[in-house]
């Protein structure tokens, strides 16, 4: 437990075989779970979380690949399955990637809002920590200018929609329509969409950013045209009061 809430890290992976073993050993031996879901991986990513001597670890595995989004949906539902906290407890659902993306030392501060009951979700803010400079321009440019975007969308002052170290408190996923969230890049805008919709409480919080020279299967500038659709189908549906 953190701050007296008990905390579900969720894991999405495809193709980490070689960078989980580092993610499940580094976290904080305050987290009460682990669910590595395995985005239909060829590799051996399934296995390494298999064989994990960490007994916080559970692994659930896609037939096939679905995205990022859905592996987050898949284990946000497998966090629900377990027993809510007792009568005055609180759980949160964090997700860390299992590219090694995400600083574990991080994690309390996104804990903090939920166990206090200040927040619904808490989302990461890459661009507020001192090691903003870190993240390479064309990254920053390209946070920035969907982060603005999904700003006018739903119009919440967020900074750094396109974070995906965040925390939710479980009442507020429970209120989410997991099927419904979009599967792949341009699930986080898809997701603020909807908790917007819901009257969820957001906030951010700094956190490290980290990053490896690694090209594979990553954010691109090809998956720009379908976070820009997204987006304006979170704006649509604010404007219409459709969907």
């Amino acid at each position: 437990m953190i701050f007296g809430t008990r905390v579900f890290v969720v894991v999405p992976a495809f193709r980490e075989a070689a960078r989980l073993p580092r993610v499940l050993e580094s976290m904080p031996a305050e987290v009460d779970r682990v669910i590595v879901v395995d985005d239909a991986s060829d590799d051996g990513t399934l296995e390494v979380a298999r064989s994990s001597a960490d007994p916080r670890v559970v692994a659930v595995t896609h037939a096939r690949n679905r995205g990022v989004g859905a592996a987050i949906a898949t284990g946000y539902r497998a966090a629900l399955e377990s027993p809510a906290a007792e009568r005055g407890g609180r759980d949160a659902f964090v997700v860390m990637a299992g590219d090694g993306q995400m600083d574990p030392l991080d994690l309390p501060a996104l804990v903090l809002p939920v166990a206090r009951g200040e927040a619904d979700y808490v989302k990461g803010d890459r661009f507020a920590h001192p090691r903003a400079r870190a993240i390479p321009w064309t990254r920053r440019a390209g946070g920035l200018a969907m982060t603005a975007l999904t700003r006018a969308a739903i119009a919440l002052p967020i900074h750094d929609s396109q974070c995906g170290y965040t925390a939710i408190a479980r009442a507020a996923c429970a209120e989410l329509d997991l099927d419904a969230l979009w599967p792949r890049f341009g699930y986080p805008n898809d997701l603020l969409a909807m908790l917007a919709r819901n009257g969820a409480r957001i906030v951010e919080v700094p956190v490290r950013p980290v990053y490896h020279p690694d090209p594979r299967n990553k954010l691109a500038a090809r998956h720009v045209p379908m976070i820009a659709a997204v987006i304006l189908r979170a704006w649509l549906r604010k404007t219409t009061g459709r969907g």
